[in-house]
């Protein structure tokens, strides 16, 4: 009997479907991990941990410490720490919140976005080009499914 090549789909079963992801999933996380930090940003200490903290201050504009902390899902604390980091090394800005001077708005610095783009652009149309071809519903349930995978793994309840 013959084993299939690894990236080679095998038959539809669960089972099958589960053997495929587990030879894949090491392979997206390494060639994700390789993407180079563009040259701009380079002299930086930034690690792919930063990508989604860039990801949706990027995408999403500005917020608050708060807001990037429930988005990451992470304690405010830690998401304070990484942004203070980011912003003594001047690729952050910090700013009062005009409504609420309490509050501190946090965006990319102005003279980073493009670089930060730049970092973000080969995993963004790699995405574009696998999800276009499916339908609104299927990418749902492609994400759907990568969170039920991911609460799976982690040991607690899938997230919206």
């Amino acid at each position: 009997m013959s084993t299939p090549e690894a990236g080679t789909p095998t038959g539809g079963g669960v089972d099958d479907t589960v053997r495929d992801l587990l030879l894949l999933m090491p392979r997206l996380v390494g060639r994700a991990k390789k993407i180079p930090v563009p040259q701009a940003l380079r002299s930086f200490a930034l690690a792919p941990r930063h990508l989604s903290l860039f990801s949706y201050l990027l995408f999403d504009g500005p917020m608050t410490v708060n807001e990037l902390a429930a988005r990451l899902r992470v304690a405010p604390t830690t998401v304070s720490l990484l942004i203070g980091d980011l912003s003594r090394q001047g690729i952050l800005e910090r700013r009062e919140d005009e409504a609420d001077r309490r509050r501190r708005i946090v965006a990319i610095a102005p003279e980073h976005e493009a670089g930060i783009a730049d970092w973000l652009a080969p995993g963004a149309a790699a995405w574009r080009s696998a999800l276009a071809p499916l339908e609104p519903e299927q990418r749902r349930m492609f994400v759907d499914t990568l969170l039920a995978y991911e609460a799976a793994v982690a040991g607690t309840e899938p997230r919206d």
